[in-house]
């Protein structure tokens, strides 16, 4: 018979390990800003990892990019099995089929699993009806689901909010309540059969349930950072702790940034990690109006990380 406080002590370790396992480490591996060999460009990408897999959220634009900033910080992508894309736009889908060509060959399963939200294969086109995309370099998405199709990649359609994982989150389409959404200009679909402006009703965001509260990773945050917030504060309420990610706020006015810094102050914010298509300037005014602390506000590079406890590790960039 095990002694009491050996039974305490078993009880505490599992708990403890159980705990850990659900929390994960973020590592930025694409965006506009790198150095020290890092490749930099106009996209998003960031690994989430903790002891029982790896995801990645989005793959960059250049097909090589993420391949090489993995590399260079020292990632194994070949555990990662679970990819979210949060829109169609290459700059965040240009890199999936190279991942999975180039990692199928250590793991089957690498790269095979892939969420993306309703709407994603929807064709697009120009304002002359010509076939448009953005999709890994594919202006036909018919193509691009062949090529998909041909390495074995298995696509999960999210039309609601959806546990991929211990505590992530993601939150499907995202309702367009309290700001109007960021369209995506030259770009259309066709609703009987007449070209209307791409809406991108395919944006969505992944949320992670931490001890603070809700972390709210987006690619571009088409849908809207108060729009987005509030979603997942239906889902649960917590506070919004973190912000991760592009939020498209590089050409907004002062007046439009305020507003969006007051509501996210209101949901919780407490900590930002810009990049991409945030905007070095939106994210100081943010930082500012939801008095978020120095050591809370980064504007994400090559190799910043979030770590399990949520303390950001700069890139020497910042």
């Amino acid at each position: 018979m095990i002694p009491k406080l050996s039974k305490l002590l078993v009880v505490f370790l599992f708990f403890s390990c159980t705990i850990k396992s659900e929390e994960y480490e973020i590592t930025i591996l694409a965006t506009n800003i790198a150095n020290f060999g890092g490749v930099g460009e106009w996209s998003f990408s960031a690994l989430l990892e903790n002891e029982k897999e790896s995801i990645l959220f989005d793959t960059g634009f250049d097909e090589d990019t993420v391949l090489h900033n993995a590399q260079l910080l020292g990632k194994d992508l070949s555990k990662v099995e679970k990819v979210i894309l949060s829109h169609f736009h290459g700059d965040h889908t240009g890199g999936l089929l190279k991942l999975r060509k180039t990692y199928m060959k250590i793991n089957p399963k690498s790269f095979s699993t892939v969420y993306v939200a309703d709407g994603f294969f929807e064709q697009r086109y120009d304002i002359d009806g010509n076939l448009r995309g953005f999709i890994g370099g594919f202006d036909d998405v018919n193509e691009f689901i062949k090529e998909t199709d041909a390495l074995g990649i298995n696509f999960k359609i999210i039309k609601e909010p959806h546990e991929i994982s211990e505590n992530l989150i993601l939150s499907g389409p995202v309702e367009r309540i309290f700001e109007r959404v960021v369209v995506s200009p030259g770009f259309y679909v066709k609703e009987n059969g007449k070209l209307v402006d791409d809406l991108l009703k395919d944006d969505q965001s992944l949320g992670i349930k931490t001890k603070k509260g809700w972390y709210m990773m987006s690619g571009c945050g088409h849908s809207g950072m108060m729009n987005t917030a509030h979603k997942f504060q239906q889902i649960e309420k917590k506070d919004i702790y973190g912000a991760i990610g592009g939020f498209h706020l590089f050409r907004s006015s002062d007046a439009v940034i305020s507003k969006t810094a007051s509501s996210l102050k209101s949901f919780g914010l407490k900590q930002l990690v810009g990049g991409h298509c945030t905007g070095i300037h939106a994210a100081r005014k943010i930082a500012d109006i939801a008095s978020i602390t120095t050591n809370n506000l980064s504007h994400g590079a090559i190799g910043t990380v979030i770590t399990k406890d949520l303390k950001i590790l700069r890139s020497s960039v910042e």
